[in-house]
């Protein structure tokens, strides 16, 4: 039984791979294959680029994503919870506890994320 168990994942792997390799190749013979300059040039919606392509950016920009990422991640992982919470309190107490505890120490930590960040003055655009 457990000889089948792996053959069975075994096929699966090599039907993936092997539609995988056979559509990058195929799609690379049958693309059209025409540069130009204008192909080749920086693209800035629609805009002629002035200047360099490679300026320097405020790290400031890159933490602000960073830390709405998390918070947007926050977002995903709480309706779910939220919503089994309510089912789990009805029928098994313990888990519904469980399940709150995990949840106060996920949101504590960042809580306290969000605290540096607001105490390092990061939240500020200057």
């Amino acid at each position: 039984m457990l000889a089948k168990d792996f053959l069975t994942v075994a096929i699966f792997m090599i039907v993936g791979i092997a539609f995988v390799t056979i559509t990058l190749i195929a799609a690379w013979v049958i693309r059209p294959y025409r540069p130009s300059a204008e192909k080749r040039g920086t693209y800035e919606c629609g805009e002629i680029p002035t200047g360099p392509a490679w300026l320097q950016f405020r790290v400031g920009y890159y933490i602000y994503a960073l830390i709405f990422l998390v918070f947007d991640v926050e977002a995903v992982f709480l309706f779910p919870w939220a919503a089994q919470l309510l089912k789990f309190k009805t029928t098994n107490h313990a888990l519904a506890v469980l399940g709150f505890v995990d949840m106060v120490i996920f949101v504590a930590v960042l809580a306290v994320g969000l605290a540096w960040a607001w105490k390092k003055g990061v939240l500020e655009w200057k």
